[in-house]
């Protein structure tokens, strides 16, 4: 019996890519907010998986396919964004592009700009540095993110910039800059403040703001800034989507 031979990185098997329908190929097209030769920039929606994960539907990942070359080659996330939370996000449409990517996350050369909505108010201070050691631990079969000790074992070293664009005494919308890119380290980091964000059952955050439900992690990736592997500086940006506007607007929350 012959071996089957090896794929490269990101090649699809014959027919995989006829598997995604015109409908989710018309969808992820209509996710696109910036493309060229080297990368994709994406919308992703609340409720669409990054990659993997145990629900039984294609992930964004996925979809990526609907770009695949004739080669194959299909575009590769660079990095990711949890399930609940929405906005930018991006793919390299080549292994160099993707090396490229890589190494300027790692040298902190891209720039993340999140939006939350955190309760009940305003951080103290309005502005300033969170710097948290956080470290990963199991429940079952879930895994949480915690504060810890800077000098226990399994500590990661983790910082984000936050400032208070408005407030009211029951809810803020903050703008975060991630400097480093742990699991869950926005949403710990507010919530090791007394400001979690709402939406977010997992860390403390508010299900209902204002007799207004909160129907999932009001968490949005606003914009991204990279050096693009074609040269230059590319800044993507995504609206804000329609559920958070529409909380923001019953909160009296204006940007």
């Amino acid at each position: 019996m012959k071996n089957s031979p090896r794929r490269r990185p990101w090649t699809l098997d014959p027919g995989e890519g006829r598997s995604l329908s015109a409908q989710e190929i018309e969808f992820v097209n209509s996710l696109v907010l910036f493309r060229d030769d080297h990368v994709i920039a994406l919308n992703k929606p609340a409720g669409l998986s990054s990659q993997g994960g145990r629900i039984a539907a294609h992930t964004l990942d996925d979809l990526m396919a609907a770009f695949a070359k004739k080669s194959g080659v299909k575009p590769r996330l660079v990095h990711r964004l949890d399930r609940a939370t929405s906005g930018v996000i991006l793919a390299a449409r080549s292994q160099p592009a993707a090396a490229f990517l890589g190494k300027a996350l790692m040298q902190r050369r891209v720039k993340k700009t999140y939006l939350a909505i955190v309760a009940p108010g305003a951080p103290a201070p309005p502005a300033g540095l969170i710097e948290a050691p956080l470290r990963r631990e199991l429940q079952g079969r879930e895994a949480y993110v915690r504060v810890s000790a800077a000098d226990h074992a399994e500590a990661q070293t983790a910082s984000t910039r936050y400032r208070t664009l408005a407030a009211t005494a029951e809810a803020a919308l903050v703008e975060l800059t991630p400097m480093t890119g742990r699991m869950h380290q926005l949403r710990v980091h507010l919530a090791s403040i007394g400001r979690p964000i709402a939406g977010d059952p997992r860390y403390g955050g508010a299900l209902v703001l204002g007799g207004a439900p909160a129907s999932r992690l009001m968490l949005h990736a606003a914009s991204l800034e990279f050096p693009n592997p074609g040269g230059g500086q590319t800044r993507v940006t995504a609206p804000i989507p329609a559920d958070m506007s529409t909380l923001l607007a019953h909160l009296g929350l204006t940007p």
